[in-house]
């Protein structure tokens, strides 16, 4: 890409607006919509959908009606904002979700300060992906901002519960219309890759509910129940010793990042088991005189795009069959809960392409095309909106996700935006605009 007149007064605006791009961005991250359960959603999208109408944009708020995590006490509220261009043509659309994962512990700044130092952004979401969001709306509104023309729609979205599988964010925009291949073309999810880094795609997930059904009796005479902890306990142990090496031993051709993710991987996300844990303080120790009756784990697999589905589930199967065989009286039950296919956009898609040649243009070196260790909502932009060409490309960092002292470079925030704003204008420019 040349840098234009258009294009450098598209860089120059989004220069200017820096101040204001944090000020929002801080905005954001003071705001916990934290997931679960989904708090502060409507006074985030509130702020969002006010400042997209100040840029120019026409707001629409819809919520996820008839999805049950959509309550009174947490609504799901998805933000879109649209400005319709000179001339008919393709629809570019930036996704980018609202919601953060709990702070956890191990923090040194506020998770929801909002600090600056050292020229960095620090607060839960600002890599993953307030910042990102931030980026991609004001990439769009400096069209409007420096009188640039284009073709076609510019659209922005910002939604809830990616964190939980974005079922009432993108996924509810795909399936009601509201991001469709009728009137979108490109989709850009600012996840934080780096400046230089596009993602093509995610390896596939599989979540599962795995319980363990016992016999209680009393704890001073454990032989007369059957403990479901025990088994439990068994069942990973066996995954552990089989499944996992064998794992380490498959390595997918893609270039997820980091390194150690293009191989497969199995997790115990969480486990819970006898009696209820409901009000245990320390003031307060949970009695337990009880044999387990019921334990539950959840397991999170992940898997490559080499592997089919029906083999990633066949393995946690045949091992629990293997183990019931072992033991007739092991009783296990294995629920799906989300399964997610590998998704990959072509690197010769001219979406790819156009981003390739802003970075070039605005990091100065080559783009590095990557794919995600973890899903994001490129899997509903694909399979329920029927969009192609949909990638992640945003200012965070892969590694600051999830982690204490989170935090974002406030130059990468700019340049991002820059990048994504010379790839529109490669995409939907005008003639004027060359």
């Amino acid at each position: 890409m040349t840098d234009s007149t258009v294009a450098r007064a598209l860089r120059a605006e989004l220069e200017t607006a820096a101040d204001e791009m944090i000020e929002l961005a801080v905005e954001l991250i003071r705001i916990p919509t934290v997931n679960p359960p989904g708090a502060e959603y409507r006074r985030c999208a509130d702020v969002i959908g006010s400042k997209l109408g100040e840029l120019g944009f026409e707001v629409e708020y819809v919520e996820a009606e008839g999805r049950p995590e959509h309550t009174t006490e947490h609504p799901r509220v998805n933000v879109v904002g649209t400005i319709v261009g000179d001339a008919p043509g393709p629809g570019l659309h930036v996704n980018g979700h609202y919601d953060v994962v709990p702070p956890g512990d191990g923090w040194t700044f506020d998770p929801f300060g909002g600090a600056i130092r050292d020229g960095r952004l620090y607060g839960r979401g600002s890599s993953d992906m307030k910042a990102g969001l931030v980026a991609g709306i004001f990439a769009l509104a400096s069209f409007r901002r420096a009188g640039v023309g284009f073709r076609g729609r510019l659209q922005v979205s910002a939604t809830p519960d990616e964190e939980s599988g974005g079922f009432a964010g993108v996924a509810h925009l795909a399936a009601t219309g509201h991001i469709d291949r009728d009137g979108t073309e490109y989709v850009i999810i600012p996840e934080p890759f780096g400046l230089d880094g596009i993602s093509l795609g995610h390896r596939g997930v599989y979540w599962s509910r795995l319980t363990a059904r016992g016999r209680t009796g009393h704890g001073s005479m454990p032989f007369l129940g059957r403990s479901a902890i025990d088994d439990l306990t068994a069942l990973l142990e066996r995954l552990r010793v089989d499944l996992v090496p064998a794992l380490r031993e498959r390595e997918t051709r893609l270039p997820v990042v980091p390194v150690e993710a293009r191989r497969p991987s199995i997790n115990v996300n969480s486990i819970r088991g006898g009696q209820t844990e409901t009000d245990v303080t320390e003031a307060a120790p949970l009695q337990t005189p009880c044999v387990a009756d019921h334990a539950v784990a959840v397991l999170d697999r992940r898997f490559i795009a080499e592997e089919r589905f029906e083999d990633v589930r066949g393995e946690l199967v045949e091992a629990i069959e293997t183990l019931a065989a072992e033991d007739p009286e092991r009783a296990y039950e294995l629920v799906d809960v989300m399964v997610v296919e590998p998704t990959f956009t072509d690197a010769d898609a001219p979406l790819v392409r156009a981003l390739g040649r802003a970075i070039e243009t605005v990091a100065g070196g080559p783009p590095r095309l990557v794919a995600s260790p973890g899903t994001y909502d490129q899997k509903h932009v694909v399979r329920i909106a029927g969009i192609e060409q949909c990638v992640a490309y945003g200012p965070g960092e892969l590694e600051q996700a999830h982690q204490p002292d989170e935090s974002c470079s406030i130059e990468a925030v700019v340049r991002s935006a820059q990048t994504m704003a010379l790839a529109t204008l490669e995409l939907l420019g005008t003639p004027s605009s060359d």
